[in-house]
């Protein structure tokens, strides 16, 4: 059984927590000027942009799913969460007690680590909070910075799936993925634990 994910995460430079409507702005602004940047890799870019209402309705509809276990889905902000950074969630895609970790980061604030420790953090509480007995990152074959990542914290690339992922254009096949796993053994001697954090309930209660 999967505990319920964290609603707030604090490292030393970022806050990884469950949207609020409020996070509308923040939002925007973080997709609107990364669009191009996004367009590649993620096929929701190109619905992109949308208006502040589209937003306000779809943090709303990311904290219900939230509120309700069915998927995690987090904003990742500067530590004094007045920028957004990117975007992350643990989604329940890989079966019985595993959750797939997604990112991605606005195009200015590429190139400082911030996905690789997100990652790292989330794989570290999904397993020490979560009780997960695995973790999965899916990436496209072509995305050679995400695909560094998993490689960088000790992730095992199962293989090539074909066909896994949502296409880039309406009307173009499903893209393939990657598929790296990470399994709750694996962690004790992985570079995840370098990335310490703190991380609190719905309430704000601490869990450790």
């Amino acid at each position: 059984m999967i505990h319920t994910p964290p609603y707030r995460i604090e490292t030393d430079r970022l806050v990884i927590r469950c949207y609020e409507p409020t996070d509308a702005p923040l939002l925007k602004d973080a997709v609107d000027s990364s669009i191009e940047h996004l367009l590649p890799w993620m096929p929701w870019a190109r619905y992109e942009p949308q208006s502040l209402a589209a937003k306000v309705d779809l943090l709303r509809d990311f904290r219900g799913q939230f509120d309700r276990d069915e998927n995690w889905i987090y904003g990742v902000f500067s530590r004094d969460e007045s920028r957004q950074v990117g975007g992350s969630g643990l989604h329940p895609r890989g079966g019985p007690d595993s959750l797939e970790i997604g990112y991605f980061i606005r195009a200015d604030s590429i190139g400082h680590g911030y996905a690789t420790e997100l990652t790292a953090v989330l794989t570290r509480v999904g397993f020490e909070i979560c009780g997960l007995a695995r973790v999965d990152v899916q990436i496209e074959p072509d995305n050679e910075r995400s695909l560094a990542i998993p490689r960088k914290l000790g992730f095992t690339l199962e293989g090539r799936l074909r066909r896994r992922l949502e296409p880039r254009e309406e009307g173009l096949p499903r893209v393939d993925s990657m598929l790296f796993t990470m399994l709750a053994e694996e962690l004790a001697g992985s570079p995840c634990l370098a990335y310490d954090y703190a991380a609190y309930d719905a309430v704000g209660n601490p869990f450790r």
